[in-house]
């Protein structure tokens, strides 16, 4: 896929996404047509696959689909009414799972769901993470440094260097330009603190620092043995930078 498919891509998918109750959410039958099925019906067959995937997850599956209806044009000014699905943004993701990855835009999907879900969910550990943490004595200053030592145990470098490595501007976090394993890797050092600081009942930043530190190094080293360097492997794409060149072409054309 060529990078102008890909940029047109993102930008179909960001500009489907809507706001329902606070939620970020997507309507199947945008999502049907992005993702390159002309039939309802065959769509809705992804989606079943997609939710028996969420239930054996654990997941709500009312929460991440939620049956919805919609009026459209049915001609000469008339509207009949369909049934439509909201769709989180996981339950986008796996929906790309389960379609047909010979399609280029599924296989597109496939990357853009997975790396954005696994983004916001490291955000959410991370926010539970900070809560759990401030109820043990340490505030933001705290968690901060806390953090920044799990990276430089994960990464084999500060949070400074691992930016400067991956091309980070300052102000932009780390998880932007991270690839999926990374993701993936931070997010479960995480939890893995999460689950141990309330079970050893620790209390304060140094104890609970040397706790983040030794998990991030159980998952390098899990990842080493693996012959994954996760320092070493490029940086993802930065979707932000594509977005503001979208808009800027966008407003280019509207000019012309």
């Amino acid at each position: 896929m060529k990078s102008e498919e890909i940029k047109a891509l993102f930008a179909q998918f960001e500009q489907a996404s809507a706001e329902f109750e606070g939620i970020e959410c997507w309507s199947a039958r945008e999502l049907q047509k992005l993702l390159g099925y002309t039939q309802w019906r065959n769509f809705e067959n992804v989606i079943d696959k997609a939710k028996e995937a969420c239930k054996n997850a654990g997941e709500n599956t009312s929460y991440h689909f939620a049956d919805v209806s919609k009026m459209i044009e049915a001609g000469k000014g008339a509207e009949k009414e369909i049934d439509d699905i909201l769709l989180t943004r996981y339950a986008c993701y796996l929906i790309a799972q389960n379609g047909d990855s010979r399609k280029e835009q599924i296989a597109f999907a496939q990357n853009y769901f997975a790396v954005q879900t696994h983004c916001a969910k490291l955000a959410e550990t991370e926010k539970t993470l900070s809560g759990i943490l401030y109820e043990r004595g340490v505030d933001d200053k705290g968690f901060a440094i806390i953090r920044s030592k799990g990276d430089q145990a994960l990464f084999r470098l500060n949070t400074a260097s691992l930016k400067q490595k991956l091309g980070v501007p300052e102000k932009r976090p780390v998880a932007d330009f991270l690839p999926t394993i990374n993701i993936k890797a931070k997010d479960l050092a995480a939890e893995m603190t999460s689950v141990n600081v309330q079970t050893k009942y620790l209390h304060g930043v140094k104890p609970i620092e040397t706790e983040h530190v030794d998990n991030n190094l159980a998952v390098r080293n899990m990842l080493l043995e693996r012959g994954i360097v996760p320092e070493e492997l490029p940086p993802a794409e930065d979707i932000k930078k594509v977005e503001r060149k979208l808009k800027s072409d966008e407003k280019k054309a509207l000019k012309k």
